[in-house]
């Protein structure tokens, strides 16, 4: 997709674990692990190809100068064109969830939505990840009682089965980076080309 002396940008395929993309991009020399999308979901990641440009992206995560933006296929229709969503979500090792509540417990999260489309059932989401923990969206959308089509751990199972979706229906569309420095010429928005609809 993009690459160059510092990073390589590549559009994920949904099924491949973020390590599999990793291991196989070490095969072509020095590579660093910055963020990771879940086994099925599809779409943009980055990785540093040398240890300053890995602390300059890392510090960047850190600081919130990148920006997540996903495309989501949820289930019901929204109750509002846009809104930005608040919650707590705490991590459940031994089940390997996360749980999600009003309750002030564990890591405030923040999610936002904008509707794309309306068909039927469903809602085509853009979300923008203002916090990026660990099933964020999946879990907070399906708290929010519009889960993830498709969406085994989190999602609704009778829904899936009778629709045949098998796996979940959601997207890293693009990544903005926010660089200072030798790699402000990042400054720039990568896009996934794949799409739900």
């Amino acid at each position: 997709m993009y690459e160059d002396d510092n990073v390589v940008v590549v559009d994920k395929e949904s099924g491949v674990n973020s390590e599999a993309v990793f291991r196989a991009l070490c095969k072509r020399g020095e590579t660093y692990f910055l963020h990771r999308l879940d086994r099925n979901t599809a779409g943009v990641m980055i990785f540093a190809k040398n240890t300053e440009t890995e602390r300059e992206i890392l510090d960047a995560f850190r600081k919130r100068r990148v920006e997540k933006i996903y495309h989501a296929l949820v289930l019901g229709k929204m109750p509002a064109k846009h809104e930005v969503l608040s919650a707590y979500l705490r991590k459940d090792e031994k089940n390997a969830r996360v749980r999600v509540s009003s309750t002030p417990i564990g890591e405030r999260i923040v999610t936002e939505y904008e509707v794309l489309v309306e068909n039927g059932e469903t809602s085509l989401l853009k979300i923008t990840l203002h916090t990026g923990k660990t099933h964020q969206i999946r879990a907070h959308m399906a708290y929010f009682g519009h889960p993830v089509v498709g969406d085994e751990k989190y999602g609704d199972e009778i829904y899936n089965r009778s629709h045949h979706v098998m796996r979940q229906q959601l997207i890293a569309k693009s990544l903005r980076l926010t660089c200072e420095g030798r790699l402000s010429y990042l400054n720039a928005t990568f896009s996934s080309e794949r799409s739900l609809c």
